[in-house]
Formats: structure tokens, sequence, C-alpha cells
């Protein structure tokens, strides 16, 4: 098990209980989120977390296949989701980089809160891609540490030799629209609701 794991493992029973940090900002990205939504769709959520999210989108689609590195997020997200008697969300702990699927698949793909915990965007971005429809979607809630936090680059992976922080990637907004952009992706929608919050992208694959 690595450092990451056990540190998401550790801080999952607080993580579930802690309130939305910016309620307004989520509605507003689950609105536009759903608004894209079919109800034939097949949904891929990386990095679910607790899956509050991956529960809330449940009825406005098929199926959603939501994957946390954490096996106790995971075993908190399922039993919310017997609680509520969701019964179209596979959860299952697993890594974008491990997890095996069909090239051309998928309708839609999450990637909430995450892409700056990964030590490679541009990788995930790759085989999001590959995994997608043409057509299909990427959407992104991410922060953009670079544009307000530059001098975080150099204390984060302090805090990550200690435990007390997982890897937290450093760059700016206009570098995460170009990383989505050389990976094969247009931006169809994007909103920050403040400088220093996390950009919200709705990124369409290029065939």
């Amino acid at each position: 098990m690595d450092r990451s794991t056990q540190f998401w493992d550790r801080i999952a029973d607080r993580y579930a209980k802690q309130p939305i940090a910016d309620e307004a900002a989520y509605q507003r990205k689950l609105q536009v989120t759903q608004e894209y939504f079919q109800p034939d769709m097949e949904v891929l959520e990386f990095g679910c977390g607790t899956g509050s999210t991956a529960i809330i989108h449940a009825p406005y689609v098929k199926h959603i296949r939501a994957i946390d590195i954490s096996s106790r997020m995971i075993e908190i997200a399922q039993g919310k989701a017997d609680a509520q008697n969701i019964r179209n969300i596979t959860f299952e702990q697993s890594t974008l980089e491990d997890i095996s699927i069909a090239d051309r698949t998928l309708d839609v793909v999450l990637g909430l809160s995450i892409l700056h915990l990964l030590a490679d965007k541009e990788a995930a971005m790759t085989k999001v891609h590959q995994m997608l429809k043409p057509g299909g979607l990427f959407v992104t809630s991410t922060a953009c540490l670079g544009d307000t936090m530059q001098w975080f680059k150099f204390i984060g992976p302090i805090g990550k030799f200690l435990g007390l922080m997982p890897l937290v990637k450093v760059f700016t907004a206009k570098e995460l629209e170009n990383s989505l952009t050389d990976a094969g992706f247009e931006i169809d929608y994007q909103w920050q609701p403040d400088k220093g919050k996390a950009v919200f992208i709705v990124a369409k694959k290029v065939e």
C-alpha cells in the first residue's frame, strides 16, 4: 500500500463528515453536468471519494462505475448507496491507471477534485480520451494552485514526505486547458466561481 492510499484511508471517515466548502458552486456544477446527461449513458468517475456526487448523478444515467484508491472511501460510498437503495452504481477500489475499460465505450468520465492529485495528469487525460466514445465528455473540477499559490510546489513535497498530505501538483488553469487540448479535447464549458477556486470544465472528445 503506497503512502497516498494510506493517507486517504486514514482520513476517509473524517472526510465523509466534512461539509461542502462552497455549496452554491457545487450545486451549479451538478446542474451543469446533469444538463449533459442522457438516460442511456455509461459513466466512469475516478477519484470518487465517498460517493456523494455519483449518488446524486445516478438517477440521470444508465450506469456509473465509480472508483477510488482508498478502500475505506469505497466502503463508505457503498454503504451510502445501499442505504438509499441505489443500484446503478458499481463502486470499486482501483485507480485510473489500473482499471481496464475498452476503448470508445464510455459516454462521460468524471474526474472531480482529482487531476491535481495525480503524478501525471497528461497520462490520465490520454487514457480518458481512449475510453470515451467520439464526442464523449470529460467533466473535471480542478484546483489550479499555480494561479495563486506557486509557493506550494516547495511546501507540498515536505507535507507529503511527512505523511501530512497527499501528492499535490501545482499548475495554472491555462496549463490545464492546454493539457486537455493536447490530449484531443475541446473545451465545451468552463467556469470558475472566484479567483483561487477550482476550475470546472466540460471537455468534449474531438475525433
